[in-house]
């Protein structure tokens, strides 16, 4: 149960005990976000989340960082419009250790002038980035145009002329402004008691700050708008990224759950009213949804919608017609009454997470009026009628008054004289009704409930037909996760069928032998729950997650999606289209642009050269019956690995098993997979694309999923990566290079890549990859600090147990671990094997993979 205290300065302290996992999340709430600016202020919100961690009185600059990561926790932060947000997840033996390093950022932040002015520069490669982004500039034109007055249309990281301007006397004023205690909130929620936190939070956050109490600015008031406002901006972009909205309230009206539930009905699933109509039936866009966005002030309901040049008129069109149905039509009261359990089946899953929870308290208490609201919304949710969605999308939903902004290709045929013609119509023709809902039959769903004996640890079970169960009992929260996994993926890919398992990882969810795709939709949100597919390198996977009461039938569902999809003609066809669609759009993901050259040139003949989602080509020439023939011979039950995470019964997930996977449909056959020859030479490649920033790969061979000296890659990796890695230090904090740098590896059942990453403006890219290099020889030349090991090791242990947290992650490790030969039991051996990790250990790994001779060096811009 949450509850709250205050200190004696005027900080405020809400917090809920949870022992379910040894692991402690703190948060730091500033009422104070972008949209507290003065225009000569514009950018220094989100400004103080970067210059926070840049050193204190007590910490030095990459101390904070290093600090939390040598106790095995993740420190970062985020700036909103109202609010800005330092976070801390750990384990809780280090809670305190986790509290004092943020309370040492926010009371004594020392914004070191010389260090200013190099995360300057970092924030204007941030702002570059975004420039790279269509989505983050089409929104960011969306509340440019919808907020006039108002400095909710001001980006939150704001402009690179104003950032470059800032001095420290400016952070200064705006941080003893706003950063004092009686304007901020702690969230405090995990392993420790509340004797515990408030000793933590007197000692550390009590006292004194010796800074004037927060006197809160009016903001202008955005006006009521007066007619259509539109931006459309026509650029080198593939896809369009369209917004219509409309002004509405903001947290505090009365309206605001009801106007949850009406995004939800219309834009939010795959059982929503646009996706059905624009998405599904209609095959006009390839991505569309719903969203009420209700801050501290008036907001925005808008639909947002992904298409295709040649049909953004005849969707935007088709979408308005949509919201406009919601204003003359009643909902069913059975389609409402599935919004409103998933609404508040949100509340459960949000419980997996301490840091999930933390966020739900700290937004109620500081942006919400008080933790006591999220009762009063969730009671609100239950009284919401048909009448009242009517009522609300009535008033809000003023197409006369519509907010509509469009990022487009050069050339597109989309206008403003065409948008404005399709309100006219929209606002005055009678709207058609609501179409049927194509539901399954009838079919009671029974409740279960949770035998509460004691947990049995993990059971493992091998049927008859050769599939592997695994079954681990959870009982922290009332959900069940389920995860299908089979050996595939990229590996089963040549040339010619490149794209083939992301195809049928699409479409394996839309219909069985029972359910049209519009029903399983419609059943998966009446058990509050999801279900989705995916293809990977080197397997296949179907996962599942849904409240445990509802066990019985959804198993059923998951059962039947995983040995009965049909691939219907016209659904392959439509995630054809849709899958074709991403892939002419690569060019707006840079970095995805990178790391897919960057595999064709360091794989010659392995199928992991290929990519994800395929080639033009080699998808348009896919058909149903291809799907057919390879779900048949590649998903049988005799190469499943089955893992079930939750509140259940072991008993009933055994039968359950064997009845749907016990009989093997096929004879088991192994792939044959060419061998990638060694390489010999460097290897370069080089994409032209006229984009702000200039993406950077430079990487090697790997290893496999089973070598030895995997734990050791990973922690060659960690010292390289990380606020407080060798890359993000010297590269970021000491020479401002870029926003984005890391290292990554991919292991796989045949050797996989180990690789660094950066994103930097052109005139960087010999420095950049001058200073890579530089710090990839020093690990060849000597073995890394003690300390710094301990560090690496202890942040990967931390993290692997704050990752674990929920049911899903626990189920996904076991099932890839069980599948790749390696057993479900491996990840309970991760902690030993990181800590046997040796200093030498890394510098032999460095030297025997950082072979200069035989990298790949990839370069994406212009």
């Amino acid at each position: 149960m949450a509850s709250r205290f205050r200190l004696p300065n005027g900080l405020t302290v809400v917090h809920e005990e949870n022992h379910a996992a040894p692991v402690a999340a703190f948060q730091l709430w500033v009422k104070a976000g972008s949209a507290d600016e003065t225009p000569e202020e514009i950018g220094l919100a989100h400004l103080h989340e970067h210059m926070l961690f840049k050193g204190t009185a007590r910490r030095g600059p990459g101390e904070i960082a290093r600090s939390v990561e040598a106790h095995g926790g993740e420190v970062n932060a985020w700036t909103s419009f109202d609010q800005t947000v330092y976070h801390v997840v750990m384990a809780s033996r280090f809670a305190r250790e986790g509290l004092d390093v943020l309370a040492d950022a926010i009371r004594q932040s020392a914004f070191d002038a010389d260090e200013l002015g190099r995360e300057i520069e970092v924030v204007c490669e941030e702002i570059k980035r975004s420039q790279d982004m269509p989505s983050r500039r089409a929104s960011k034109d969306l509340f440019a145009t919808a907020f006039r007055v108002h400095p909710y249309g001001r980006p939150v990281i704001g402009f690179e002329a104003n950032v470059r301007s800032h001095t420290r006397e400016r952070v200064l004023g705006f941080y003893s402004k706003h950063y004092t205690p009686s304007n901020i909130v702690l969230s405090a929620v995990g392993d420790f008691t509340e004797a515990q936190l408030r000793e933590w939070a007197n000692e550390l956050l009590g006292g004194d700050w010796s800074r004037p109490a927060t006197v809160e600015r009016p903001r202008p008031t955005e006006p009521a708008f007066d007619g259509v406002r539109t931006s459309l901006v026509f650029d080198d972009v593939k896809e369009g990224w369209l917004h219509l909205a409309f002004q509405s309230p903001g947290a505090f009206h009365p309206d605001a759950p009801a106007l949850d539930v009406l995004a939800m009905l219309v834009g939010q699933g795959d059982a929503s009213r646009l996706a059905l109509e624009v998405k599904r039936k209609r095959g006009l866009v390839k991505d569309v949804s719903a969203w009420s966005w209700t801050p501290k002030e008036d907001g925005l309901f808008a639909a947002s919608v992904v298409v295709s040049p040649e049909k953004a008129l005849e969707a935007f069109e088709a979408t308005a017609r949509v919201l406009a149905t919601m204003t003359a039509t009643e909902v069913e009261p059975d389609e409402l009454d599935t919004v409103k359990a998933l609404i508040e089946a949100e509340v459960v899953y949000q419980r997996e997470t301490v840091q999930g929870v933390a966020r739900k308290l700290g937004s109620y208490e500081a942006t919400m009026g008080g933790i006591e609201r999220e009762a009063q919304y969730y009671e609100a949710i239950s009284q919401v009628t048909p009448a009242k969605v009517r009522e609300v999308a009535q008033r809000f939903f003023t197409f006369e008054r519509a907010v509509v902004t469009g990022l487009l290709p050069s050339g597109a045929a989309f206008s403003e004289a065409g948008v404005r013609e399709v309100l006219a119509r929209v606002a005055t023709e009678r709207p058609a009704p609501l179409p049927a809902r194509n539901l399954a039959a009838s079919k009671p769903i029974r409740t279960m409930g949770s035998s509460r004996h004691e947990k049995p640890g993990i059971t493992v079970e091998r049927l008859a037909s050769g599939a592997t169960i695994v079954v681990r009992e959870e009982r922290a929260v009332p959900l069940v996760s389920l995860r299908a996994a089979f050996p595939g993926g990229l590996r089963l890919e040549d040339d010619a069928t490149n794209g083939l398992t992301t195809l049928l990882a699409r479409s394996l969810t839309r219909g069985t032998a029972t359910l049209e795709a519009e029903q399983l939709s419609h059943l998966i949100d009446s058990l509050a729950g999801s279900l989705s597919a995916m293809g990977g390198r080197s397997s296949m996977s179907v996962r599942a997650e849904f409240l445990s009461k509802h066990f019985g039938r959804a198993f059923e569902l998951f059962a039947e999606v995983v040995n009965r999809p049909t691939f219907a003609e016209a659904e392959v066809a439509r995630e054809q289209r849709l899958q074709l669609q991403d892939i002419a759009a690569r060019e707006d993901r840079p970095s995805a642009v990178a790391f897919e050259l960057f595999a064709k040139t360091l794989f010659t003949t392995h199928p992991y050269r290929l990519a994800l989602s395929g080639e033009k080509a080699s998808v348009e020439a896919l058909t149903a019956g291809h799907l057919r023939s390879f779900h048949a011979k590649w998903f049988d039950p005799s190469r499943l690995t089955l893992v079930c995470v939750g509140d259940v019964d072991t008993r009933h997930v055994l039968d359950a098993a064997r009845s749907a996977f016990g009989t093997s449909r096929a004879s088991h056959e192994a792939p044959r997979v060419p061998v990638e020859p060694p390489i010999t030479a460097p290897r370069q490649a080089k994409r032209t694309l006229a984009r702000a920033q200039t993406q950077l790969v430079l990487g090697f061979p790997g290893l496999t999923v089973t070598d030895p000296r995997r734990r050791v890659l990973e922690v060659l990796t960690t010292l390289l990566s990380g606020q407080s890695g060798r890359l993000f230090i010297e590269l970021r904090d000491k020479r401002s290079m870029a926003y984005s740098v890391s290292a990554t590896s991919l292991e796989g059942v045949d050797p996989g890549y180990f690789a660094v990453y950066m994103a930097t403006s052109p005139e960087k890219v010999e420095a950049a990859l001058a200073g890579m290099r530089s710090e990839l020889t020093k690990l060849k030349q000597e073995p890394p600090r003690e300390d710094e090991l301990t560090r690496a090791k202890r942040y990967l242990i931390g993290t692997q147990q704050i990752g674990l947290q929920r049911n899903g992650a626990r189920a996904a490790v076991m099932a890839l671990d069980t599948c790749y030969g390696l057993g479900p039991e491996n990840y309970l051996g991760y902690a030993k094997e990181i800590e046997a990790v040796t200093t030498t250990d890394v510098l032999e790994l460095a030297n025997a993979l950082l072979d200069f001779d035989r990298e790949t060096l990839v370069t994406v811009g212009p």
